[in-house]
């Protein structure tokens, strides 16, 4: 592996004194709060919650089979994105890499932390390139984004790959696994232990259903799960999501990921006889990029009839493609009627 985490770390993260409330200050039992001016009126929610979210991460770290050191709770992984920007890069000085076609924020992300944004496009058949990915690099580049299963591509990327890239690159490797449920490669979680460079993003936002809720994961090595805790703010998940959450967790998701697969393979199987559809490509996850022949038209056609599915006809390398969500059976339904009454439609 390349260097320590350490020396990647901004110079005025290193020196940061982060905030601490005088309950991180005590050992015991108390019973009566005077330290945080709190309102003394209980209603379920005076008190501030738990900055550090212990309970729940001991109940995510059974879940997910990692240690509750290796977790960081995010506002939604979008948090975590940002809070790893502004650990790791220097404005106007670092930069980082990142796959294209990707998921948006890392871009964003990169622009409100004013660091450059050094994008690869992905080869054939979406196909990952490390080669290119560490050529983009240089010694300001502080870290390497991967999303697999990919948005909106939905495709996995070969894991010998991706630790290929871990073990090569000379900073940090960030592997967003929003969709990882829905794949059949497993997550990288069980590398952190041994690769410190390596952050895996996952949220609670997909397959565990919670998107509402906002609550994304870091599964990193116990220094980047501090560092990123010194940086966020103290109470980002609030009382109420951690309680939603933790009751939530109790309830398996494993028959629902199942039927979304099977979905998925229904609606691709039946958008495969449509003769405006010319390509469905694989997915990992659960959703269908699939290539029309005119996809502002079919998209403004579903749009008509009440269905929203994402129009990605204006990123590169998804020329022509619309995005479609795996939805309840009945939802599927419909949308594969909506587009045969389109296919009708069509004057030809």
């Amino acid at each position: 592996m390349g260097k320590s985490v350490s020396k990647l770390v901004r110079g005025c993260i290193t020196q940061l004194t982060p905030y601490s409330t005088a309950r991180d200050e005590y050992q015991g039992e108390l019973g009566i709060f005077m330290d945080a001016n709190e309102s003394p009126y209980e209603n379920g929610y005076n008190r501030y919650p738990d900055p550090h979210q212990k309970a729940l991460k001991a109940q995510i770290a059974t879940v997910k089979g990692v240690a509750a050191e290796n977790i960081f709770i995010g506002n939604g992984s979008d948090e975590a994105i940002d809070v790893l920007m502004r650990v790791f890069c220097e404005p106007r000085v670092d930069n980082v890499v990142a796959i294209a076609p990707s998921y948006g924020m890392y871009k964003v992300a990169a622009a409100i932390n004013d660091v450059e944004m050094r994008e690869v496009q992905l080869g054939e058949e979406f196909s990952l390139s490390v080669e290119e990915l560490l050529a983009a690099a240089d010694e300001h580049t502080k870290m390497i984004f991967l999303c697999s299963p990919n948005n909106p591509t939905g495709n996995s990327f070969p894991r010998e790959e991706m630790m290929h890239l871990v073990e090569q690159f000379d900073g940090i490797v960030v592997v967003d696994e929003a969709y990882i449920d829905f794949a059949e490669a497993e997550s990288l979680n069980t590398e952190i232990a041994e690769n410190e460079n390596l952050v895996v993003l996952q949220t609670m936002s997909k397959a565990w259903a919670m998107a509402g809720l906002r609550v994304g994961l870091a599964l990193a090595s116990e220094q980047v799960v501090g560092l990123m805790s010194q940086v966020k703010y103290p109470y980002n998940i609030n009382l109420a999501t951690m309680a939603i959450v933790s009751e939530l967790l109790e309830s398996p998701i494993d028959d629902k990921v199942v039927e979304i697969k099977q979905q998925r393979a229904l609606v691709a199987d039946a958008l495969a006889e449509s003769s405006v559809v010319k390509r469905i490509y694989p997915s990992d996850a659960n959703f269908l990029l699939v290539e029309v022949e005119d996809a502002d038209a079919m998209y403004d056609f579903l749009i008509a009839r009440g269905i929203i599915v994402r129009n990605r006809n204006r990123v590169r390398g998804c020329e022509g493609c619309l995005r479609i969500t795996i939805g309840l059976p009945e939802e599927n339904e419909r949308l594969l009627e909506s587009i045969s009454e389109y296919e009708k439609s069509i004057v030809r």
